[in-house]
């Protein structure tokens, strides 16, 4: 009596598996981009953060005055400017 034993669970697994293969090949070309697709658009991103820093404006916080914001400071709730003693 020559039986070929089938184990059903690894033929299950293993189609359940390659359902799944094929599943991520049609997102991939649904979804996915290009390496290069990709580093264009972080490189790209990169030059508008430069550029948009290049041309920010120093604030008085910045060169050493005083805070920019006044309810940054250590006296919130003082009405801005404050008189002279």
């Amino acid at each position: 009596m020559g039986s070929n034993v089938v184990n059903l669970n690894k033929f299950r697994k293993k189609k359940q598996r390659a359902e799944k293969a094929k599943q991520g090949d049609i997102n991939r070309v649904r979804h996915g981009r290009t390496k290069a697709q990709k580093e264009r658009e972080h490189a790209d991103r990169e030059r508008a953060a430069r550029m948009l820093e290049g041309k920010r404006l120093e604030t008085a916080s910045d060169v050493g005055g005083a805070a920019a914001d006044p309810s940054e400071g250590p006296d919130e709730g003082v009405a801005w400017p404050r008189p002279r003693p």
